[in-house]
């Protein structure tokens, strides 16, 4: 059996990665981004081109964090060199949406023919794009671009129609990671 568990991430040229303390930075071409990586037992290390998350205690925590720490540094080298792109579908069969961005908000006006519009809240340095029937949610943080689109897509949730008939709302139809 192994005494310790060991994952290592190549970083491409053109990417750096910084480790201060417990806060990794990864900075390239499309932007930075930061995150605190702390678990008891499991360390993170950048050496030449390569980061290094090991540790030397045998249990399925730590096996655990090992791996999900290497997923979250392998998505930010990724969001950093390529970014991240949900494409949306404005779907309305009874009434016209209209949508438009206003600072960290998507703002959703006439769904279901509603006099208030719906807002769904944008997070971090994702940014929206609204045109005609589509919604173009990129970003360089997989968590971030994600949630946004989640929040899209749970703010036009249908409650007191029928969905089957009811089919309006603003769906994911492509993800582009």
């Amino acid at each position: 059996m192994a005494k310790e568990i060991k994952k290592t991430i190549t970083i491409p040229e053109g990417v750096t990665v910084t480790m201060q303390g417990r806060l990794l930075s990864v900075t390239g071409p499309k932007g930075k981004i930061e995150r605190n990586f702390w678990y008891p037992d499991v360390k993170v290390e950048v050496v030449g081109s390569e980061v290094i998350v090991d540790s030397t205690v045998m249990k399925k925590t730590q096996k655990a964090m090992v791996g999900t720490f290497a997923s979250h540094i392998t998505n930010m080298v990724k969001g950093v060199t390529e970014g991240f792109e949900y494409r949306m579908k404005v779907v309305y069969s009874h009434f016209p949406m209209q949508i438009k961005v206003e600072g960290d908000r998507l703002m959703i006006g006439n769904f279901l023919g509603e006099k208030k519009p719906r807002s769904a809240k944008i997070l971090g340095e994702t940014k929206v794009k609204a045109s005609g029937d589509e919604v173009v949610v990129t970003g360089n943080n997989k968590e971030d671009v994600g949630q946004t689109a989640a929040n899209i897509e749970q703010t036009t949730r249908i409650k007191r129609f029928d969905p089957r008939v009811f089919q309006d709302g603003i769906y994911t139809v492509e993800k582009i990671v």
